[in-house]
């Protein structure tokens, strides 16, 4: 039996034409009773020319998404001038919705794609950020777009987070002084590391709000205005070593101190690449 041959045409990745005429198909043939060619990118009309001059040849019809008004017009007179079957299967939407809104559409081919790929980004730097979280994984220093280094509770795994939701991916260091800390992060430009230091009040109050909440004694080691002096002061020397700005979170929300960090980010001088000497 001769397979029915359909061509979807589009000027961006082609997508939704090929999904939207998979489903039509369906309701009249099984998958492996048809042949279906994508034409993407379509930049000009000799292209269009061609697939209906092959349509005719094979007796096949045309699916098509064109934002490009004067891509859909060619390609419609041309069909209807060699008798192929063609179907635009965005334009009546496009045109119902101008009425509507009473507003041009923006005519830009993939606009559906590019938010595709930022949603991606995102969850990829969502990812990112809990795979590199605390340390757990010290390759992510390298991978990271910014590091963030600071002593238990100074914000860093929802700072990451919400970094994250702007795309951006981001490992966090807990800086303590039993443990050494990746010795990448003495190696990686120094633009890519933001120290987070904290009050010892602030910090003080914070942990033991925090061991209460847990169910543990506030009187513990790790909430003593002692044992935080001891681990601020390894913070500092740290922070001096490895040269990079540091944020002051004791009085910040967590998203005012994210708004630095992007505003830091963006400055004309983060960009300049800041290698170790």
């Amino acid at each position: 039996m001769e397979k029915s041959i359909v061509y979807v045409v589009s000027d961006s990745v082609g997508e939704t034409a090929e999904f939207v005429t998979k489903a039509a198909l369906s309701q009249f043939m099984k998958e492996n009773e048809y042949d279906l060619y994508r034409i993407p990118y379509v930049e000009n009309t000799e292209v269009l020319r061609g697939v209906v001059y092959h349509a005719k040849q094979l007796g096949a019809m045309i699916g098509f998404t064109l934002v490009n008004p004067e891509f859909r017009e060619f390609l419609v007179k041309e069909a209807e001038m060699k008798e192929v079957e063609c179907v635009d299967i965005m334009g009546p939407m496009l045109q119902a919705m101008q009425r509507k809104f009473n507003k041009k559409p923006k005519e830009q081919p993939g606009l559906i794609h590019r938010l595709d790929e930022d949603y991606f980004r995102k969850v990829e730097a969502i990812e990112f950020a809990v795979r590199y979280d605390d340390g757990r994984d010290p390759r992510g220093v390298t991978q990271a777009d910014i590091v963030l280094i600071g002593v238990s509770r100074t914000s860093k795994t929802p700072l990451s987070q919400y970094l994250a939701h702007k795309k951006l991916k981001v490992a966090n260091i807990p800086i303590v002084p039993e443990v050494d800390p990746p010795h990448t992060l003495f190696t990686i430009p120094t633009n890519k590391c933001i120290g987070l230091k904290i009050s010892p009040e602030k910090l003080n109050d914070i942990r033991k709000e925090r061991l209460k909440s847990l169910g543990l004694d506030d009187k513990a080691s790790y909430a003593t205005i002692n044992r935080i002096n001891e681990e601020l002061k390894y913070f500092d020397a740290l922070i001096s070593k490895i040269g990079c700005p540091v944020i002051d979170v004791s009085n910040k929300a967590v998203e005012e101190t994210a708004n630095l960090i992007l505003n830091m980010i963006n400055h004309p001088y983060w960009n300049m690449e800041t290698s170790r000497r």
